[in-house]
């Protein structure tokens, strides 16, 4: 082993107790909504949830990745939908956050974030998601049907997304919204609300936007975020990122970050090497990531939550930086089709992921730039059965790295189904790719 030697101070998180309220009072209000007189919808986090705020502040989004990585962080309740899916005759190859949730329906269970287990499956008033890949409308679909037949809709993302899109493509965007807003008022009863929408909508993208200037502070040397922390962090991102609340913790997280880089405050006081991960880690073993710190080794981002939560630009240099809004560019949507294509073009444009799982040689591309900006030394590669989309071209995307100089392991996992994870084997893994990059364990 080698002497613990501290290189950098470090601190807690003075808004860490801030997030736990804000996770919270997010779960609590699915439950509580209904009981009030307001609405449940259901859908995919990464979905245009301000088109659900235009229908009342009382309208709560239950997004179902959140949900099932909740699920996952549960060992023994995560087994019981899991087994009811297959009992169901449901594939286990589907993706895991879709059968956690589907078989939280079957079971009639929902899971708190602290864990605690509710008697009932709360059931939405109506669906509405995206279509970002093979899975997530047909997700909906089927569980619209499970629910006794709740009201569905869907919006195609198309071919053209991230720095790809173009007039033509946000026009198809913004043709479906407005299609599904008039679906949502039929099948609710309930009208939609202009100003209401354009206030979640600059709050959704103000939020999405402040994470991706907290995530470039990461940058630094020493990293003032680690990863397990991050993802702990980055979620409000998707399940309620039209909140007035998300957008606030947001600034303050990104003040407070700011402010780590400047005093040179480290989330690792250890930190002498610094990896990258490239897809959704496995939720019921985070311990993964504390295990590497006593190496001193600090994971300062992944590509996932890199490329989901976060709206990115590029510079005259092509750097990634953090896409301005429309409120900091002056500009003011003067009627709701003018609103529509604002906010499905800034969303849409600064969203990176699915171009990522549209070409593994964008993503080779995006993960080498990614190991450049964020000073990152080696590579870790969760080969995840529970994802398709995080798994296109992960071997295609080892050789671009490893063509680079840059070292790269890989262990095989689940991000949501924990029976395809071997703790054991993929922790002796780890320590091998440590051991050839010539560190030892602290202590």
């Amino acid at each position: 082993m080698t002497e613990i030697k501290q290189l950098y101070p470090t601190e807690k998180l003075k808004c860490w107790g801030k997030a736990k309220e804000l996770r919270n009072k997010y779960y609590s209000s699915i439950v509580k909504t209904k009981e009030k007189g307001g609405l449940l919808a259901g859908g995919s986090g990464a979905t245009f949830h301000a088109i659900t705020h235009g229908f009342g502040k009382d309208v709560v989004f239950l997004t179902g990745e959140p949900y099932g990585a909740t699920v996952a962080a549960n060992h023994e309740f995560a087994v019981k939908p899991e087994e009811a899916c297959e009992k169901a005759g449901i594939s286990r190859d589907l993706c895991a956050y879709l059968r956690n949730y589907w078989g939280s329906i079957l079971i009639d269970k929902y899971i708190m974030s602290d864990g605690t287990v509710l008697d009932e499956w709360p059931k939405p008033d109506f669906l509405f998601t995206n279509h970002i890949c093979c899975s997530h409308a047909k997700w909906y679909q089927y569980a619209g049907e499970l629910e006794g037949g709740v009201p569905f809709t869907a919006v195609d993302m198309g071919p053209r997304v991230g720095f790809s899109i173009n007039e033509a493509a946000i026009d198809y965007l913004a043709d479906q919204l407005g299609e599904s807003i008039e679906y949502i008022e039929k099948a609710t009863g309930r009208k939609f609300d202009d100003e209401l929408f354009i206030e979640a909508a600059n709050n959704e993208l103000d939020s999405l936007s402040r994470w991706a200037e907290i995530y470039t502070y990461n940058q630094a040397i020493p990293a003032p975020l680690d990863e397990k922390s991050m993802f702990s962090l980055y979620v409000f991102g998707i399940m309620c990122p039209h909140w007035q609340e998300s957008r606030e913790f947001y600034r303050e997280l990104r003040d407070e970050v700011k402010d780590r880089v400047d005093r040179g405050i480290a989330a690792v006081a250890t930190e002498r090497y610094r990896l990258a991960t490239d897809s959704q880690p496995p939720w019921g073993f985070l311990s993964v990531f504390r295990y590497l710190e006593s190496y001193g080794v600090v994971s300062v981002g992944s590509l996932y939550s890199w490329g989901l939560v976060g709206l990115w630009d590029r510079d005259v240099d092509g750097r990634f930086i953090p896409m301005k809004t429309l409120e900091e560019r002056g500009i003011t949507p003067k009627n709701r089709r003018e609103a529509l294509r604002m906010y499905a073009g800034e969303k849409m444009r600064g969203y990176t992921l699915m171009l990522q799982w549209s070409s593994c040689h964008i993503k080779s591309d995006y993960f080498l730039q990614f190991v450049r900006e964020w000073n990152v030394e080696g590579v870790m590669v969760h080969l995840n059965r529970g994802c398709e989309g995080a798994a296109l071209g992960q071997m295609e995307n080892r050789i671009a790295l490893m063509d680079a100089g840059i070292p790269v392991v890989t262990y095989e996992g689940n991000m949501a189904d924990n029976r395809d994870f071997d703790y054991a084997r993929s922790i002796a893994k780890i320590e091998a790719f440590l051991d050839s990059q010539g560190l030892k364990k602290l202590g």
